[in-house]
């Protein structure tokens, strides 16, 4: 451990930890302090900190980096189903005909699934696979079909799908009728969309809908291009409103499938690591789910409204409100939207903790108090994937150094906070059960997520759980593969809802020389490379940061091929290697999100990206900065 970049002993950093969090507390509230977590977190560790900071401390202030990456699934989902359900699994993806990609690198970011697909299609050459993406990635080399609309404009395509749908006769009236609600005014919404701002062609939009209204088992996978946006959650509503509207859902090869951005994001989702959550898909704002968290947990408060989500907690950090801050296994100095004027807010916070394998990240080096924490590779416990299966991590390696589970660092914090009856657990096995009998409790109040039939778990047989798929309710201990197939869903009347979503007008680019940023990931660097660019390997695929650019914006610019570029806005700046390509369209560049300050001097691409959130999930939108360009003249290298 270190206090003010000194060595320190476990016992002076963690007494330290928490003093400062109980003053804090005593002298300005439960809301004047916050935790900032992972989805890289293992279950059993997310589940300790909303333990801790909802139940003990009595401050809904836990936020997550998740709410960059799938809030705005999370929250489409509770509006449409009435819980944060995915409704199929990963063999849909081998088992349908039409496999549409929208707003996911998948051949890049999911690397895995993508090869699962493809082997699917070098297996059966019939079925068809549509990409939606504004740039023609790598995922397009297995697409029949690449659909390079205009930035934005994803709502405005799913819109026309759900016309056509009715238009030419193929709504399953009988499931729209039996089970869903909503239907003609999210028709006469729908019917109000110009299709043509998405900048594709009249056949290239009617062979996408003769694809989709002719095949019968559908999947739509969607990630960060549909999530971060000013508008994700309604983007994900339009894609859940065409397979109602077709009934393609919760069968074989049919579904929405959102594939998250983090190992562990479902997991956290799933122990109410958000802000506007409680355990066990529990909603924050009821007080029968909150009376039912805190009388399992027997603990002494619980707060009655939600707390700070990702861009507000930082907000109230910057003006003094939040005084005290714990951020674990991530970068938000790094990956936040406005990331300078986060970098500020830290630096000038009364008192701020880190838990992480380095101390040399850029979040870290603003640290107070900076915690040696164990990574994946060394810890044990679960995470859940996106299809909703749950998996033991193993450690592979003993923790090195004085390193410790941040599971067992939050407990060791709380009995010297004075809350020791609540985290004297032997090992993860211990809280893993205790969030298992939860859940029984939550499916008791009508929720989907129960995996009661695991809580009485041995250690042995916690030790050699295989990948376990929930629900796995205590009745009859089987598993489900999909929800709503059966058209039964979990709102009060058990029927989903069509929610009406508008394409909004584009915001037109009335500054010259101005350009649309888009960002995302590289195939061989993570987050904010704190792991990945340890591997020299991996650095020689795209070995600095860069821009993409399309040639004639290069031109017009005067930029050659591996020239340096300025990119400026009013948030911040940054200087980037040229790679000109026109895999994106004109008037739009690209940049990877990895760079940071430990890389280059100014490479932090999030200091571009404005603070503006979807108003339904909280998730900022990362895809449509703008930002001026020039050519970077340097004296020297």
């Amino acid at each position: 451990p270190q206090i003010d970049k000194r060595p320190a002993s476990w016992d002076d950093g963690l007494d330290l930890v928490a003093e400062k969090f109980r003053t804090t507390i005593a002298e300005h509230g439960p809301d004047s302090v916050a935790f900032y977590v992972s989805g890289q977190l293992l279950t059993e560790d997310y589940y300790v900190a909303n333990k801790l900071m909802k139940g003990y401390i009595g401050s809904a202030n836990i936020d997550t980096n998740s709410r960059l990456c799938m809030a705005s699934t999370v929250a489409g989902h509770k509006r449409a189903f009435g819980t944060d359900t995915v409704p199929g699994t990963y063999e849909d993806l081998e088992l349908a005909d039409l496999v549409v990609i929208t707003g996911s690198n998948l051949a890049w970011c999911h690397p895995v699934l993508y090869q699962r697909i493809a082997a699917a299609k070098a297996e059966r050459p019939e079925m068809k696979v549509v990409v939606i993406d504004p740039r023609r990635t790598a995922t397009c080399d297995i697409a029949d079909l690449h659909l390079a609309l205009e930035p934005g404009t994803d709502l405005a395509l799913f819109n026309h799908l759900f016309t056509q749908t009715y238009a030419q006769g193929a709504l399953d009236a009988a499931f729209v009728t039996k089970h869903t609600d909503g239907f003609a005014e999210t028709l006469d919404t729908a019917s109000m969309t110009d299709v043509s701002v998405t900048g594709l062609s009249e056949q290239q939009l009617a062979a996408f809908t003769r694809l989709w209204l002719s095949t019968e088992k559908a999947v739509t996978i969607f990630s960060q291009g549909v999530n971060q946006s000013v508008h994700g959650t309604d983007k994900v509503n339009a894609i859940i409103n065409c397979h109602l509207a077709t009934g393609r859902i919760g069968k074989p090869g049919s579904g929405p499938f959102s594939v998250t951005g983090q190992p562990n994001a479902m997991g956290g989702r799933e122990v109410g690591g958000l802000a506007n959550m409680l355990a066990c898909h529990l909603d924050i704002e009821n007080p029968t789910h909150r009376e039912t968290v805190q009388t399992f947990w027997q603990s002494p408060t619980m707060p009655t409204q939600q707390g700070l989500k990702a861009v507000d907690m930082f907000d109230a950090v910057e003006s003094g409100k939040i005084k005290a801050l714990w951020v674990m296994c991530t970068n938000p100095a790094v990956s936040m939207p406005n990331a300078r004027k986060v970098r500020g807010a830290i630096a000038n916070c009364d008192f701020v903790v880190v838990s992480d394998m380095f101390a040399s990240t850029d979040t870290a080096k603003l640290a107070d108090v900076v915690l040696p924490s164990t990574g994946w590779g060394e810890k044990d416990g679960t995470v859940t994937n996106s299809d909703r299966t749950i998996s033991r991590q193993r450690a592979a390696l003993p923790p090195p150094g004085q390193a410790r589970h941040d599971c067992d660092i939050m407990c060791d914090v709380a009995r010297r906070m004075g809350f020791s009856t609540g985290f004297n657990y032997s090992g993860p096995a211990e809280i893993f059960r205790e969030h298992a009998e939860l859940s029984g409790h939550a499916a008791g109040l009508g929720k989907d997520f129960d995996i009661s039939g695991l809580a009485g778990l041995t250690d042995l047989e916690y030790e050699d759980l295989t990948p376990t798929k929930w629900p796995f309710p205590r009745q009859g201990n089987t598993q489900r593969s999909r929800f709503f197939g059966d058209g039964q869903f979990f709102t009060h009347e058990k029927r989903a809802s069509l929610v009406p979503v508008k394409q909004t007008a584009l915001v037109p680019n009335s500054v010259a020389q101005t350009f649309r940023l888009n960002t995302g990931r590289v195939r061989d660097q993570w987050h904010t490379m704190t792991r990945t660019a340890r591997a020299s390997r991996l650095n020689q695929h795209y070995g600095e940061p860069f821009l993409e650019l399309h040639p004639s914006d290069a031109n017009s610019l005067g930029v050659s091929d591996a020239d340096l570029i300025e990119v400026r806005n009013d948030f911040g700046v940054a200087i980037l290697r040229a790679l000109i390509t026109d895999r994106g369209s004109q008037g739009s560049v690209f940049a990877p999100i990895h760079g940071t300050g430990e890389v280059a001097s100014q490479s932090i691409v999030s200091d571009l990206v404005p603070s503006v959130v979807d108003p339904m999930s909280g998730q900022p939108d990362s895809k449509s900065a703008y930002v001026c360009l020039s050519k970077f003249c340097a004296k020297w290298y």
